[in-house]
């Protein structure tokens, strides 16, 4: 049985298997590539608290619409994640309260408004509600092929931002203070690398799901830390680390049934 599964895997001929292959793939590589940075900014959380800031729009695009697209779901997703950056921006910015306990604040009351309103969801009983618990615990098994082009079109995106602003996000991380004397305002270049944050995030929702997002980001970061203190090879290490690690997790999750 494991040999045949190995074969099956190997062969790619399962459709099923091509996509979450791939979307795994997708997922680790750009979630090694912006948790880099998100490590060397000290806002290794921020992609758990953008998680769960998504899940209340994730909610509310299928309240309004009534449909469980993923273009529609992940807009909605995006617009909530989006307004928890800017949130956590303005508490940052404008507040006395530091960045942990701004994360914090947007993590919790986020996510306890998007429980309240899958809860909601639940309870409407249109009968094309299920399914929607997916964004919360993650199900890669469910990935088709339009969303894996929507995952690779939001993942193209990302790659040609940080390929765009790159020197940015450096200087940021090392000298915000050089980066002012560039002509650059170092609260917008931080709000566009917490915006990517957030994209990434999306992509990764579905197959991932808030609960194990911030996994996705930090590890594959970590790991490459400790082969390079470079931060364009920690860069690609940690997006080859991650998608390695989609590759494998996806390849022990096909050879043995039942297993997530």
């Amino acid at each position: 049985m494991l040999v045949e599964n190995a074969l099956r895997f190997l062969s790619l001929a399962d459709a099923n298997v091509r996509f979450v292959l791939f979307g795994s793939l997708l997922i680790g590589a750009t979630g090694g590539l912006l948790g880099s940075f998100a490590v060397l900014r000290r806002r290794s959380l921020v992609g758990d608290a953008l998680a769960h800031a998504a899940l209340p729009g994730v909610a509310l695009a299928y309240l309004w619409t009534g449909s469980k697209a993923l273009p529609v779901l992940l807009t909605g997703a995006a617009i909530s994640g989006i307004l928890g950056v800017l949130v956590m921006q303005f508490i940052i910015n404008y507040t006395r309260v530091k960045a942990d306990s701004a994360i914090g604040i947007v993590l919790s009351v986020f996510f306890g408004v998007g429980i309240v309103l899958l809860t909601h969801v639940q309870r409407v009983g249109t009968g094309n509600q299920s399914g929607l618990d997916k964004f919360l615990f993650g199900q890669a098994a469910s990935l088709v092929d339009d969303d894996l082009r929507v995952m690779s079109v939001l993942a193209g995106l990302i790659i040609l931002a940080v390929a765009l602003f790159f020197k940015e996000f450096k200087a940021l991380i090392f000298d915000a203070d050089f980066l002012q004397t560039l002509g650059y305002s170092s609260r917008w270049i931080d709000a566009l690398l917490m915006g990517l944050i957030a994209l990434t995030v999306i992509v990764g929702l579905q197959a991932v799901g808030v609960v194990l997002i911030a996994a996705m980001l930090i590890t594959p970061a970590v790991a490459a830390r400790f082969w390079t203190e470079h931060l364009h090879k920690m860069v690609l290490l940690a997006a080859a680390f991650g998608g390695l690690s989609g590759v494998v997790g996806t390849f022990i999750s096909s050879l043995v049934p039942r297993i997530p």
